[in-house]
């Protein structure tokens, strides 16, 4: 499975009825004008109150659906988006996740009733979309049964396959030029700013063509289980983005501390 030049995937997260509108139908204008299939990661039933930022959509669901028959592959993006456990994710990125460390038991019915959900509003969900990357062993064996063997997530460069399951990497938050390999490229339509959805367009601008789709993804062979040097890259790249944040909190609280002793 060889992609060069690269190839970008977009996915759009937390997308809910009360998703901040005015963001999202710009993302929705950028999907059009470029031809995009995006990952569409949807909440089924959002509790979580950052998320609610707009009146509920009525029109939310037939959205969807019209983007999904054009192209667009949906997420389930966990259940209701409320992320305060604390067990270790398999992507160990964040302290506080939604799945990871729940009882498989629980587990088991809320991605049912997610999905049913999702199903329930005429959607066919297809790639699980983890909140804050958080999810575990007992995840990948409840999406299996109930027949969802994708996911999105991961910091390899290629699809590979792992305990049964389809990864399809998620590497990048902003648009960032590569020589080669597959990358998603993800997106927050309520915290994105004005600057952020300008540099994606400018990037869609030069790399359109270039921009592909689950579906295309999936066509184009068999993944494979990654070798010991994709999952050692990988591996680093965790570290490397954990680091990041540790750095970016301290600079946050130092720069908090100044401004109130001032």
């Amino acid at each position: 499975m060889s992609f060069k030049p690269a190839q970008y995937l977009l996915r759009i997260d937390d997308l809910c009825p009360t998703i901040w509108s005015e963001r999202w139908a710009r993302f929705e204008s950028l999907i059009e004008e470029f031809g995009l299939k995006p990952i569409l990661a949807v909440v089924p039933d959002n509790r979580d109150p950052e998320l609610k930022v707009s009146a509920p959509d009525p029109a939310f669901w037939e959205r969807m659906c019209r983007l999904e028959a054009a192209g667009a592959a949906i997420g389930l993006h966990g259940y209701r988006h409320v992320c305060v456990e604390r067990g270790r994710s398999l992507i160990d990125l964040h302290r506080t996740s939604e799945f990871a460390g729940v009882p498989a038991e629980a587990q088991r019915a809320w991605i049912a009733e997610g999905l049913g959900i999702l199903r329930g509003h005429g959607l066919n969900p297809k790639i699980w979309v983890a909140p804050r990357h958080g999810f575990d062993a007992e995840t990948l064996r409840a999406l299996l049964g109930e027949g969802i063997s994708l996911v999105s997530d991961g910091f390899a460069r290629r699809p590979y396959l792992l305990d049964g399951i389809t990864w399809i990497p998620q590497q990048l938050w902003a648009p960032v030029e590569k020589s080669c390999g597959l990358w998603t490229i993800c997106v927050h339509p309520n915290t994105v700013g004005d600057q952020e959805i300008a540099a994606l367009r400018g990037f869609l601008a030069v790399h359109a063509m270039q921009f592909t789709s689950v579906d295309r993804v999936l066509v184009c062979g068999e993944p494979a289980s990654l070798t010991h040097a994709e999952r050692t890259q990988a591996e680093c790249t965790v570290w490397r983005r954990k680091l990041s944040h540790a750095v970016g909190s301290v600079r946050r609280l130092g720069f908090l501390r100044s401004r109130n002793s001032a």
